[in-house]
């Protein structure tokens, strides 16, 4: 008796399911179609260019140069 209320209770688990999931299903579909849009944009674009110093790659080597000699000068500290 056990066995077939829980053969029962399985084949309703998965029936439910099936019902849930065909619903989604056609739920999604539904939301396939969209109207044509005619829609006419004219923009006009301004640019400026500026050139920062940051995107200059000899004054981070020059910065870099700097840092190398500034860490070992520190490094070598003071022989007194």
């Amino acid at each position: 008796m056990k066995t077939s209320s829980i053969l029962i209770k399985r084949k309703f688990e998965k029936l439910s399911l099936l019902t849930v999931l065909f619903f989604a299903s056609l739920f999604a579909f539904a939301q396939e179609t969209t109207e044509p849009l005619d829609v006419d944009i004219t923009t006009t674009k301004t640019t400026t260019t500026t050139t920062e110093w940051m995107s200059n790659p000899l004054y981070w080597i020059i910065g870099a140069l700097v840092l190398i000699i500034l860490i070992a000068v520190i490094a070598r500290g003071k022989k007194d």
